[in-house]
């Protein structure tokens, strides 16, 4: 075990996933001797070579569309997008051709491709380096939709996503890759697709989120226990696509509320999906209606960062008012 960051733990992945595999690239908007803007590829050109990490130019739908072709060619590429919400030039590759090559092929082709995406606020990056544009991909069949919260998870859902047939996005949040450290074991580790995690037990209500806000939404349930006898059950999905809907229905069957809590804007966001599959699935079980705690319905502002992102403190506000209902 050593005490690592997520930065740490998403590098040590890559070097022993690449070391484990010949045929595994990387490429994207300096990944190469600089090692990435955030230095998540830092050391990766020098010990396997250009061919294997590279510079690519600013142009990501290069990026996405050379990684498709690559991966039907037996090869495994990483395309690192520098900020998730650069994304969007190359949603096209994305949703019509990576996400469809399976389907299209008649299961002749597929195409492993991972994606790297750090996404998300805390930095005052503004509108555009701040948003959290999960849901825009997960009204795609075809992708698996990933989000890192720990140092852990981070190894061990990367590995996976390396290992896996199918195109993966992992979306990392910025804002806690360095902050955050915990134990994680130096050796190799897989963490299942599909399997979420109860981070808290709790008796009254279930709280839903994934990514950075999985530790806003700890922050509240530890207020809500201290300051209101509240016993809050957390959980934290890891992927979106695939989802642990059988955690979610066991969870709220059991406490017979719920609040969703996610960065995205609420309009649309995917806590709209989840809350949809909880009343059809425990409308019985409910005593009061999901509820959404989530990011404005506006671009992501910078001055005001703050009022904008869900924070424990309006986690709070929408845990009590779902049960004075």
């Amino acid at each position: 075990m050593a005490l690592m960051n997520i930065i740490q733990a998403l590098n040590l992945t890559l070097h022993q996933e690449f070391a484990r595999n010949n045929s595994l690239v990387i490429f994207g908007e300096d990944v190469g001797a600089f090692g990435g803007v955030f230095r998540v590829t830092s050391g990766l050109q020098e010990k396997f070579g250009e061919e294997r990490c590279f510079d690519t130019p600013l142009c990501e739908q290069g990026i996405i569309g050379f990684g498709v072709g690559m991966a039907q060619k037996g090869i495994k590429p990483i395309c690192e997008i520098q900020f998730a919400d650069y994304i969007f030039p190359a949603y096209d590759q994305i949703v019509n051709e990576l996400a469809k090559m399976r389907y299209r092929t008649g299961n002749q082709y597929s195409a492993p491709l991972i994606i790297r995406a750090p996404y998300g606020g805390g930095i005052h990056g503004g509108h555009y380096h701040s948003q959290s544009p999960e849901a825009q991909f997960l009204h795609t069949p075809g992708i698996h939709i990933v989000f890192v919260s720990s140092p852990y998870d981070a190894k061990g859902l990367l590995a996976t996503a390396i290992r896996s047939n199918d195109p993966v996005i992992i979306f990392e949040p910025k804002r806690i890759y360095r902050s955050l450290k915990e134990e994680v074991p130096e050796e190799e580790y897989l963490i299942p697709f599909g399997v979420a995690v109860v981070e808290r037990i709790g008796l009254d209500i279930t709280l839903i989120g994934w990514g950075a806000q999985h530790h806003q939404n700890m922050e509240a349930a530890s207020e809500c226990k201290d300051k209101h006898g509240i016993s809050v059950e957390v959980l934290n999905l890891r992927t979106l696509n695939p989802l642990d809907i059988n955690a979610i229905v066991a969870s709220v069957e059991k406490t017979h509320r719920c609040v969703i809590s996610h960065e995205a804007p609420r309009t649309q966001g995917f806590g709209a999906e989840i809350a949809a599959e909880i009343s059809e699935r425990c409308f019985l079980h409910l005593e009061a209606p999901v509820k959404r705690c989530c990011g404005l319905d506006t671009p992501f502002p910078n001055i005001l960062e703050k009022e904008y992102l869900p924070d424990a403190s309006r986690v709070v506000k929408t845990i009590l008012e779902t049960l004075r209902y």
